[in-house]
């Protein structure tokens, strides 16, 4: 097992990989540097590896895949996670991998917001996204998480063995901040100053397309971990749809006591069943969450558990 495996999941990052990795071996010298090519067209892999990395690959196209592939594969203490494209310092990384060491972080989470990053960032869109997303999750999932979409993050063995990655592609960091909240883990931020990609250097981020992946992947995750949310929202709305038009039904029978309108009043009725077994099918996944949440604290002990006993030193 690593004491500490900085983690670079890459696509056709020629220019900036080799600096990345050297940086990382200067800061720390005793981890391992992992640089897993994701179908790089260039001399990606070639270059990492003489620059000291050790390199693997994962065929399947985007980086949620090729973190499921990460974490995996690899057993450390502490993880660094980082991009191939020079954006974050290096610097840094000790600081990470003190609050998993000294403060058992589960995760460390590299706050670009907080810091460069709307000055260094020429992309007004990014800009935007970045924000949406973050008051979206706070506010969803009652959270102070600085910066959702960074890449730069340290982690426990904990956290990346009893990860389940569901994301393809750049939706995993959302994905990560919304499991780490859900299961009560301690998380800490850490400001970082963020630099812009070096000239010749391009962002494979999609503004738009990537952006409403983003999106969608929060609403999938919040009818996820907070059924009773979503599920009473629709009922509730459905509720006073009905009631909205129930109204003036009642009103026009309790004054003639007669009822002109009997489709309004039927599709009415059909609604507020519709909005009763809404509210009910939310209690009831509300329910298998929190069995769900005990089984995962079950989980995570085996995790710990496991990573002692890797740690002991083999019998003579």
């Amino acid at each position: 097992m690593d004491k500490i495996a900085v983690l670079i999941p890459c696509y056709n990052e020629s220019k900036t990989i080799g600096k990345v990795v050297s940086d990382f071996k200067k800061i720390l010298p005793e981890a391992v540097v992992y640089v897993y090519n994701n179908n790089s067209s260039d001399d990606t892999a070639q270059i990492a590896e003489s620059h000291g990395a050790i390199v693997r690959h994962e065929h399947q196209q985007g980086k949620g895949n090729v973190i499921r592939r990460m974490f995996r594969e690899i057993d450390a203490e502490c993880y660094i996670m980082t991009d191939g494209d020079d954006t974050y310092p290096a610097e840094t990384a000790l600081e990470m991998a003190d609050a998993v060491f000294m403060r058992d972080m589960d995760m460390v989470i590299g706050d670009r917001l907080s810091s460069t990053y709307f000055t260094e960032n020429k992309r007004s869109f990014h800009n935007f996204g970045n924000l949406l997303v973050r008051k979206s999750i706070n506010v969803l999932f009652q959270n102070d998480i600085k910066d959702i979409m960074t890449g730069y993050r340290a982690f426990s063995y904990g956290f990346v063995k009893t990860f389940p990655v569901l994301s393809k592609g750049f939706e995993i960091e959302t994905e990560m901040s919304i499991h780490a909240i859900d299961k009560n883990m301690s998380v800490e931020n850490i400001v970082i100053d963020y630099r812009d990609r070096p000239e010749g250097s391009k962002s494979k981020l999609n503004t738009y397309s990537d952006g409403l992946k983003v999106l969608r992947t929060i609403v999938r995750l919040y009818r996820t971990y907070r059924p009773i949310g979503f599920f009473g929202t629709i009922a509730l709305l459905m509720a006073l749809v009905a009631a909205v038009f129930f109204i003036p039904i009642v009103h026009t029978y309790l004054r003639t006591g007669s009822v002109p309108n009997f489709p309004t009043l039927i599709v009415c009725g059909f609604t507020m069943i519709a909005s009763i077994q809404s509210f009910f099918a939310g209690l009831t996944l509300e329910t298998m969450i929190q069995k769900n949440r005990q089984d995962f604290e079950m989980e995570l002990h085996r995790a710990y558990e496991n990573k002692r006993n890797r740690k002991q030193p083999a019998p003579k």
